[in-house]
């Protein structure tokens, strides 16, 4: 299984849903956060174990894998202490440079970690928000996302992937949120951006990220502003809305690929990603079904 995004190129997000924090200076759209009256809390984990112990393992699965996932990352990741652990009650992700060979033979000069929740936690609509501090760097690309559940038998983008942060390090500034699915994947997304004030840089502080899912359409946040809104209407005209259906996590921190290009001499290394917490919500009232999100058809995937 590859990684799901390879958006290389910036030119290709549509203005339409590129929204910098100045366009908000006068009323800005702020969501609904976590504490309204709307949500409650179904799922969560604050990583408040001993420090230098390793993730729940009820919760979480770590992937080790070393394939560069689609995207010619340069990562192997592992289940090392120094690549995944809790400390101060957060999760702890590091990216290294090292050399490291897998079981499976394979070498690789950097070393991360990734983590889902697949096999052990899954939902239909909900609002998914973490607390994270990026790491920093060129080549570095930390992400929280989401995949459709259904990927070992669909394939992917038939299964759909919610992407709810994205970084890479040329744009310290700036996360991208997405969504992929049949036929509006990899280069060419449903895809917004948002940047912080004043240009500050992520990896500087804390910053909750998150998405409201909803029956045909979902709306992206960073420290609960409102910079991006997709929804079935979105999609080019007889595609598939693939957001009709639950999801798993994932948490990782990739070195290197297509979209962020490799570390240069510039980028220090180790480089962490801190994650407060990982909390999910559903609705206080059952969504409708989402009939018009099931219009269209499946597209099987090229690869």
């Amino acid at each position: 299984m590859f990684r799901m995004s390879c958006r290389p190129c910036t030119f290709l997000v549509s203005f339409l849903f590129v929204v910098t924090a100045t366009a908000f200076a006068s009323g800005a759209t702020r969501g609904k956060g976590s504490a309204d009256d709307k949500w409650r809390l179904v799922w969560s984990d604050e990583f408040n174990g001993p420090n230098g112990s390793m993730p729940d393992p009820s919760k979480w699965s770590i992937v080790k894998d070393g394939s560069g996932f689609g995207n010619h990352e340069l990562e192997y990741y592992t289940d090392q202490p120094a690549n995944v652990h809790l400390e101060k009650g957060n999760l702890v992700i590091t990216a290294r440079k090292e050399i490291y060979t897998g079981a499976d033979g394979v070498t690789r000069e950097y070393t991360s970690a990734r983590l889902e929740t697949a096999g052990h936690f899954q939902q239909e609509y909900g609002r998914y928000e973490a607390r994270i501090k990026i790491p920093k760097g060129q080549g570095i690309w930390p992400a929280f996302w989401m995949l459709g559940s259904d990927i070992g038998t669909v394939g992917w983008p038939a299964c759909g992937e919610i992407d709810i942060m994205e970084n890479v390090g040329f744009e310290p500034s700036k996360i991208h949120g997405s969504l992929h699915g049949p036929q509006y994947s990899g280069d060419n997304p449903l895809t917004g951006a948002y940047t912080l004030p004043n240009h500050a840089a992520l990896s500087d502080a804390f910053h909750v990220f998150a998405v409201e899912w909803e029956p045909q359409v979902i709306r992206f946040y960073v420290d609960n502003i409102l910079y991006e809104t997709q929804t079935v209407d979105s999609i080019p005209s007889h595609k598939h809305w693939a957001f009709d259906h639950p999801f798993f996590l994932l948490l990782n921190v990739a070195v290197g690929g297509q979209w962020p290009g490799d570390p240069d001499a510039s980028t220090s290394f180790p480089t962490s990603m801190l994650v407060d917490y990982v909390r999910v919500y559903q609705l206080k009232q059952k969504p409708a079904s989402n009939e018009a999100g099931k219009i269209g058809h499946r597209v099987q995937r090229g690869k």
